[in-house]
């Protein structure tokens, strides 16, 4: 009991200490032209190559479908049409918040037959033609209870961890939760992600629920920048806000408000993967129109990164990769699904007996988490 009980304040102090991370500015706002497209677009979602944008319209829980659009430049896209697959075609409905990782796994919010089936998130993977995996995403990070609700997720780059968003509905003002909250949970296999054990701790500094509804969530490619939005109890101004942290073991530290008034409603950013564009939503008159700030700050997130040289090669291979940095490192290799093949301390790792195909390699030390995708011809 009492060697249990240091390993638990080990992992309370390691994720409590060194979370100071300078936050971001982001400025020099533009507006986005979505071409052929004039009604409401709210919620988008960048795909991780930065070529697609996915969003929903007017989230009025009534007609709220999935769209997207590609990209001509960072302003303007042109629209393609709903999102194939995925969207109810019964009123009223709701099919909306789209997230997409590397490999096209798919994941949105609806209210198809909840609340008698309490997993309301959903999935689908899109294949050159065609698609698989589409249901619904299980896992204990659902609060079982009335009311209760998938608000909001997102699915982090390379698609093993989940932000998701739980919110609690009974009649409250305006339509809007009575209480939300956030937290992370980590890829079981192609249906099933569980709560990470250290997600109050990490979210801490997040989750002011007394005074605050938070929702929408990003994580960066990197996983040391958390965009979100709150909403101030019984008010009607919602903010993004982002926390940093030098480490993916840290909790997140200190939020600072990116985006606020005189700005109508903004929320939902997604992020560019190199952090360098940020898109949201906010209401112009009428409608809910989709905007671009770009990054005007560097880090010392970036600032460490940029001590950590990481070469991985030869990519593609044929049975080894070999990763040269100036710092020690773990190592770990996933398959495209998520599942952990090896883990190892040493700087080369072995294919020979793998499948050809697509793998990711997780390099990690404590100052910096990188996956890298690996191709074996």
């Amino acid at each position: 009991m009492k060697k249990q009980f240091f390993k638990c304040l080990i992992v309370l102090l390691t994720l409590s200490i060194n979370t100071k991370a300078q936050n971001p500015i982001y400025t020099n706002e533009k507006a986005v032209t979505i071409v052929g497209y004039t009604l409401d677009a709210m919620e988008p979602h960048l795909s991780t190559d930065g070529n697609a944008m996915f969003f929903n319209s007017l989230n009025n829980g009534i007609n709220t479908s999935l769209h997207y659009a590609a990209k001509v430049n960072d302003t303007v896209f042109n629209y393609v049409g709903l999102v194939p697959i995925v969207n109810q075609t019964i009123t009223p409905r709701l099919d909306a918040v789209a997230s997409l990782d590397t490999a096209n796994n798919f994941y949105w919010v609806s209210t198809r037959t909840w609340p008698t089936i309490i997993e309301n998130l959903q999935r689908i993977r899109f294949l050159t033609a065609g698609y698989s995996n589409f249901g619904r995403v299980y896992g204990d990070f659902y609060i079982n209870a009335p009311n209760w609700l998938i608000m909001d997720a997102a699915v982090n780059y390379y698609g093993d961890k989940l932000i998701y968003c739980n919110a609690w509905f009974n009649s409250c003002t305006g339509g809007v939760p009575c209480k939300a909250s956030m937290g992370m949970a980590q890829k079981i296999n192609d249906s099933t992600f569980n709560k990470m054990p250290t997600t109050n701790t990490v979210f801490a500094a997040i989750n002011d629920t007394v005074n605050y509804i938070v929702y929408a969530p990003c994580l960066t490619k990197d996983e040391l920048e958390l965009y979100y939005t709150r909403l101030l109890k019984n008010g009607t101004q919602t903010e993004i806000m982002v926390a940093s942290r030098s480490n993916t073991n840290n909790a997140f530290g200190t939020p600072t408000l990116l985006i606020g008034s005189p700005a109508i409603a903004p929320e939902a950013a997604t992020l560019t993967s190199d952090k360098s564009k940020l898109y949201f939503h906010k209401k112009m008159g009428a409608t809910y129109k989709l905007f671009l700030r770009y990054r005007a700050s560097v880090t010392k997130i970036n600032e460490i990164q940029n001590k950590n040289n990481i070469i991985v090669y030869p990519n593609p291979t044929t049975d080894y990769v070999f990763v040269n940095s100036e710092e020690e490192m773990t190592l770990r290799l996933f398959s495209i699904d998520g599942t952990t093949i090896l883990s190892t301390k040493n700087n080369k790792v072995n294919l020979t007996e793998l499948a050809k195909g697509i793998y990711f390699l997780e390099v990690r030390n404590n100052f910096i988490n990188k996956k890298i995708k690996i191709i074996k011809n």
